[in-house]
């Protein structure tokens, strides 16, 4: 049973797919695919410019039905919906640039370029946390690049799925351009396999991203993997500590710290580091934990009972493996899941917060002797999507940003994502990239054109 995570109060049920159903749905996805993608590059990015337009106006319902079904702080939902309008609006733009014919010479007497065109459906498998972003990380250019979107969600979000749905009907698509199949996980790989999807992509965990890799690459077909992260967030010696400090604890509790990118090991150099732990908890420690619905709220609940459960076990095992709780650490005691921002210090590396992914706000502190010792510990990962690096020196940040194995580093900011720039990462997060021009070219075929005049 669904259950609002603010109230545990019950949530709609919302009746799944059948197999007939979805059955149906990928024959209409294929068959909406040739005339979608013979329509003109212009009427496709008129369309998503309307889906801007369908977000931005039905934001409060929206952003209000995000936070009832997973708990988001309703600012923060509100945001995400601006978020989402903002990549609509990007790739409406910048479309028909990211996917122009590239020109490479060869002889001189022959005409030789890449083209870029759409495979046909893609399946999306989506998480929960960024219910809206997610999607249309994906739907935007994908739709754009003359494909057809197929959305499995996640399930504790299905008003969402099909609210989305909603959005690019309202916005004038036409009908099965964008699908949402409400099925549970145990589907995906059949849908997969199935000749009629084209291309796959996950935001997930690892375990699910090995899946769906497993089942596209067998039937040899693309994918994107957008997996977990246990980004470090380094705090050098010269860095301004306040600074860091107040956007350690953005970075750690945006979203409930339930994030992928989330800061989640604060590296701090000894210099620096009893300043920085009494900054930090300070900061930590001002948040509001409360109703989502508030306005005043920073921190909401977790977004399911298990996961409220499974990340307190993660901070008691590091307790009793030897840390320390700075601040935080136990379950509120009210109605909901929730769980207050948390700090632990001399935190294990083989413990949970040390060495495992975390997906809720607890932010492991580790003290360092020097560059070196930072940038080792922050490698020392099998994950590899985003990181941090503070300091004042920004030649130093930049070279320091060549060592740090990670699809993105960010000096003196938080780890984020941007629809200018690519997105993704490396090692266990996954492979390939969504936003800006590589995700857009995620689901074409890159297609090879020589043209000459018959010798005679």
């Amino acid at each position: 049973m669904r259950r609002n995570p603010a109230t545990g109060e019950p949530l709609p049920e919302v009746e799944p797919h059948t197999d007939e159903q979805v059955d149906a749905a990928l024959d209409r996805a294929t068959a909406r695919f040739d005339s979608w993608s013979a329509r003109p590059m212009h009427e496709r990015r008129e369309l998503l410019a309307t889906a801007a337009d369908v977000l931005r106006a039905n934001k409060e319902e929206y952003a209000g039905l995000m936070t009832r079904e997973m708990g988001k702080p309703i600012s923060g939902a509100r945001a995400e919906v601006e978020k989402c309008a903002w990549g609509c609006e990007h790739y409406a733009e910048k479309a028909p640039e990211y996917l122009q014919d590239e020109v490479i010479g060869t002889e001189p007497h022959a005409k030789t370029y890449v083209t870029h065109e759409p495979l046909g459906p893609v399946l999306a498998v989506m998480p929960w946390n960024y219910p809206f972003w997610q999607v249309f990380r994906f739907a935007a250019p994908a739709l754009t690049a003359g494909n057809v979107g197929l959305l499995k969600h996640a399930s504790n979000v299905p008003e969402c799925a099909l609210a989305i749905e909603e959005v690019f009907r309202e916005a004038g698509y036409p009908e099965d351009a964008f699908q949402t199949l409400l099925v549970g996980s145990e589907k995906v790989g059949d849908i997969i396999a199935d000749d009629r999807v084209r291309a796959a992509t996950l935001t997930g965990s690892e375990p699910a991203g090995r899946a769906v890799g497993q089942t596209a690459g067998k039937a040899l077909k693309p994918s994107v993997l957008e997996l977990g992260g246990s980004d470090p967030f380094i705090v050098l010696d010269d860095a301004n500590v306040e600074a860091a400090a107040r956007v350690g604890a953005t970075a750690r509790t945006q979203n409930s710290g339930q994030s992928c990118i989330a800061a989640k090991r604060f590296i701090v150099h000894t210099d620096v580091y009893e300043a920085f732990v009494e900054a930090f908890v300070a900061a930590v420690e001002s948040l509001t934990v409360g109703d989502p619905m508030a306005e005043e709220t920073d921190v909401g609940p977790q977004a399911r009972e298990d996961l409220l459960e499974d990340l307190h076990e993660q901070v008691t095992a590091s307790v009793a493996a030897g840390a320390t709780v700075e601040t935080g650490g136990e379950p509120l005691d009210r109605e909901g899941y929730f769980y207050p921002p948390t700090v632990l210090t001399d935190v294990p590396l083989d413990s949970p917060l040390g060495c495992e992914e975390v997906f809720g706000p607890a932010a492991a502190v580790f003290e360092v002797e020097s560059e070196a010792e930072a940038i080792e510990l922050a490698n020392d990962a099998e994950l590899g999507l985003g990181a941090a690096i503070f300091t004042d020196d920004l030649d130093r940040g930049e070279r320091l940003t060549k060592e740090i194995e990670s699809g993105a580093v960010f000096v003196n900011q938080l780890t984020k994502s941007d629809p200018r720039l690519p997105f993704g990462g490396i090692k266990d997060s996954g492979y390939g990239r969504e936003l800006a021009a590589q995700g857009i070219k995620a689901f074409v075929n890159e297609k090879t054109v020589w043209i000459q005049e018959a010798e005679d």
